[in-house]
């Protein structure tokens, strides 16, 4: 396996997969879907576009014939914190460390440019996914976001009271 940096040649494919992996019937096969909170797509070719333009990344984990198993948005939030999101891996395949290697690429990556931690969202009543980052080192804040409801971009909600956790991890400075 190998990680990089998508480019704009693989949008089509990382939208296939995102959506495959957060939504519908074959997200069912993974442990992270959102297909009992919302329907439609994830993201699309256009707002991946958009999420690739640096300082922002999208890193992809490939196969040894370059197929894309999964992927991880990687930005700044704010001066000196980077922002992990959309991290989505094959439904077939979650469970086999791909995401942690990704997130740790991540970590990494914000570590190199200097940020002191980064923060990511999770959908409120995502419990099993917040205690799968909670392993990983990251706390909630206490700090809540709205969902954006009325950006069908990002999909259309089953329910009325969707909101996101902040959660955060502070990184250790690069060993010099």
């Amino acid at each position: 396996m190998v990680v990089s940096e998508a480019s704009a040649a693989d949008l089509v494919a990382l939208a296939n997969l995102v959506n495959h992996a957060y939504r519908g019937a074959s997200a069912r096969e993974g442990w992270t879907h959102e297909a009992d909170l919302l329907d439609g797509q994830r993201t699309d070719p256009d707002l991946l576009a958009e999420m690739i333009v640096p300082p922002s990344a999208i890193l992809v984990a490939r196969d040894e014939e370059g197929a894309i198993l999964a992927c991880v948005h990687a930005s700044m939030r704010r001066p000196g914190v980077g922002y992990l999101g959309m991290l989505a891996v094959d439904p077939v395949l979650q469970g086999s460390g791909l995401g942690g290697t990704l997130v740790e690429a991540v970590e990494a990556r914000a570590r190199a440019a200097g940020y002191g931690s980064i923060e990511l969202t999770v959908l409120h009543m995502r419990a099993s996914l917040i205690a799968w980052y909670e392993r990983l080192g990251y706390r909630r804040t206490g700090a809540v976001e709205p969902f954006p409801y009325g950006e069908e971009r990002y999909g259309q909600p089953r329910r009325d009271d969707l909101a996101l956790v902040v959660m955060a991890k502070a990184l250790a400075p690069p060993a010099s």
